[in-house]
């Protein structure tokens, strides 16, 4: 496996230094945080990601204030309880994104939430609780118990709300694919489980979270 430190001289470098590096890193929430946080909250930040994916992002954080309006501030419970006529009302409401399957996935992932409530407490237990060193697994539960979260969506999400987690973007898989890491499809389950097993290693030779491993892996590269 490639040494992780070659990998993040390489970015230090191209990014003039160990400090101009560092300024440019993320840090996840800790577990704690997370379970502190809403389940509004996240189902707000679940949603802005669904509608962010293909459009431009200042467009959707723009229109978000109406969305909290529209959406009862995303309290999970009163979203759920929307019938087909609210949300094809909403589906024509010129303040909002008029995306019908969008608009109508934000009922379906609070219906999602309600269930990993009742089960859990809350969703951001659920959240904090899940190990990273299975991150991948997490993607994969999102995508089959949540709406429009497949693909890169899921990873975002993550991203947005403050749970640790590696995302393979172009950058990170050209990066894994020039350091000799790894090289092959990276959209598949037995991909995202051994590339699971490469960011842990890294992780374990660095001591870093798994969104600054990815982050230094796409500034490594030019």
């Amino acid at each position: 496996m490639t040494a992780f430190s070659a990998i993040e001289q390489s970015a230090r470098e191209r990014l003039g230094g160990g400090d101009a590096l560092e300024s440019r890193l993320i840090r996840p929430e800790p577990p704690e945080s997370l379970a502190m946080i809403g389940d509004d909250r996240y189902l707000s930040v679940m949603c802005r990601r669904i509608f962010r994916a293909g459009l431009t992002h200042r467009l959707v954080d723009a229109r978000w204030p109406a969305f909290e309006i529209a959406f009862d501030d995303f309290d999970p419970a009163a979203v759920a309880a929307l019938d087909d006529d609210d949300l094809k009302r909403l589906a024509t409401d010129e303040t909002l994104i008029r995306h019908r399957r969008k608009i109508f996935a934000v009922r379906n992932n609070a219906v999602a939430m309600q269930a990993i409530i009742a089960e859990f407490g809350s969703f951001g237990f659920w959240l904090a609780e899940w190990p990273e060193d299975e991150i991948v697994d997490l993607w994969h539960e999102l995508r089959q118990r949540f709406t429009q979260l497949g693909g890169r969506s899921g990873p975002a999400f993550l991203r947005m709300a403050g749970k640790d987690t590696f995302m393979l973007t172009d950058w990170v898989v050209k990066a894994m694919a020039q350091w000799q890491a790894y090289i092959g499809k990276s959209h598949t389950r037995n991909a995202h489980a051994e590339i699971q097993a490469l960011f842990n290693g890294w992780q374990a030779e660095s001591d870093r979270p798994l969104c600054q491993i990815s982050q230094i892996l796409a500034f490594s590269i030019d």
